[in-house]
């Protein structure tokens, strides 16, 4: 009697010695009910269009297997197929679980933690909220972007548009993706969405030529003077006045990077520091798996581990030269529009509010815990609830927790 089990794809009825291994269309059907099976044993129930994603799951899986050398020569093709079309049936379900609001939210967070530096030129000096909307503006085109590519890789409708939960939830999973696919440059593997950041920084507008003597000297002539009130010429000479450089921000960033590193050395994370450290040098994905002797799978834990312990520091001990660093700091309403900062105020909770009220007069944690009466590690708790909801306001551009996300991530 022949059994398929959940890990294994049933054998081919027909098979030669001369035939090369390729995938039927038993073996083509079989991992589409096995794919429908996993996901009605996720969900409870198999939602409607989603016998039609899996198809087409199966489909870019296939294709991979078949033009890929590698998978080809190495003759276990069944069991790549199944490893890959896991991998993306289980990012259509983490989409899917958090729905189409909190969706787009993590999709929007994690694309703009990739570009927070690269979208902006090297010498511009901006702020977070400048770069927020320099993020903004990119972003929106990346995604009607990455729907024509999704259109075209799975050859749906030129108008195609995900309508359903699981419709949408494929289509943020293939952006996320999207955005990660390695691109060969002269300088090695770049990720796509990195790259494309890159082109965008490099069109924004270059400082215009000046003669900085015309800006410091004293116009003679009509003509001089005419230009002298130029509006450009002001602004000029109302920065040179108001602002000197200073390297200021390259040691806040080694300072943050430096306590990060002994941070998660000290939490018995060397490993994460190491990853750190590799990335901060510009090393692609294989390069850090081979320095490190990981696997790819290895790598995408430490990654989730990685990301876990930095949002952690980021949000207890060393919040305040986080924040300082980025530009969003208790002085800066923890970089919120005064319109968004009010909103957000105004839905913290009593005692959050005081504890906001008495970090913003730089009471000490002491002062604090005789002030409210609670534990230190209340204290901690509370403050970490306020970031993160001060995050979500700051990072998906909205005026409270509760409003829908702005963003339009599908067209």
């Amino acid at each position: 009697m022949n059994t398929t089990t959940s890990n294994s794809l049933p054998q081919s009825s027909v098979t030669t010695d001369n035939a090369p291994d390729n995938i039927t269309n038993q073996d083509t059907m079989a991992l589409i009910e096995l794919l429908k099976e996993e996901l009605t044993r996720q969900l409870g129930s198999l939602p409607s269009n989603a016998v039609t994603v899996i198809q087409r799951i199966v489909t870019e899986v296939e294709r991979i297997c078949d033009k890929s050398d590698r998978i080809q020569q190495g003759g276990d093709i069944r069991s790549w197929q199944l490893t890959l079309a896991r991998h993306r049936l289980s990012k259509c379900v983490e989409y899917y679980k958090l729905g189409s609001k909190q969706g787009r939210v993590e999709l929007h967070s994690n694309l703009s933690v990739m570009i927070y530096r690269q979208v902006a030129p090297a010498q511009a000096q901006l702020s977070f909220a400048a770069r927020r909307l320099l993020i903004e503006d990119f972003l929106q085109d990346f995604y009607a972007d990455s729907l024509k590519a999704f259109r075209r890789e799975n050859q749906v409708a030129d108008n195609y548009t995900p309508r359903t939960k699981i419709e949408l939830a494929e289509y943020m999973a293939f952006t996320e993706q999207y955005a990660k696919r390695r691109v060969m440059t002269g300088y090695g593997a770049v990720q796509l969405l990195v790259l494309r950041a890159k082109s965008f920084a490099k069109r924004q507008p270059t400082d215009t030529v000046m003669d900085i003597e015309q800006v410091t000297e004293f116009a003679k002539g009509e003509e001089a003077q005419m230009q002298s009130r130029s509006p450009m010429i002001q602004q000029v000479r109302e920065r040179l006045v108001a602002e000197t450089k200073d390297p200021h921000d390259a040691v806040l960033r080694d300072r943050v990077v430096g306590e990060l590193v002994q941070y998660l050395e000290s939490q018995g994370h060397k490993d994460c520091a190491d990853y750190l450290i590799l990335k901060l040098q510009d090393f692609a994905a294989p390069e850090i798996d081979n320095i490190m002797g990981l696997t790819p799978r290895q790598r995408d834990y430490l990654q989730q581990r990685f990301k876990y312990h930095v949002e952690k520091f980021a949000r207890t001990s060393q919040w305040q030269l986080v924040h300082q660093w980025l530009g969003a700091d208790l002085d800066q309403k923890l970089g919120l529009s005064s319109k968004q900062w009010d909103a957000f105020v105004g839905q913290l909770d009593p005692m959050q509010q005081q504890l906001l009220e008495l970090k913003r007069a730089k009471m000490s944690d002491f002062e604090i815990v005789k002030a409210l009466k609670i534990t230190p590690k209340q204290v901690q708790k509370r403050w970490t609830q306020v970031l993160e909801m001060a995050s979500l306001v700051r990072n998906n551009g909205v005026e409270t927790v509760q409003e829908g996300n702005n963003q339009s991530v599908a067209a």
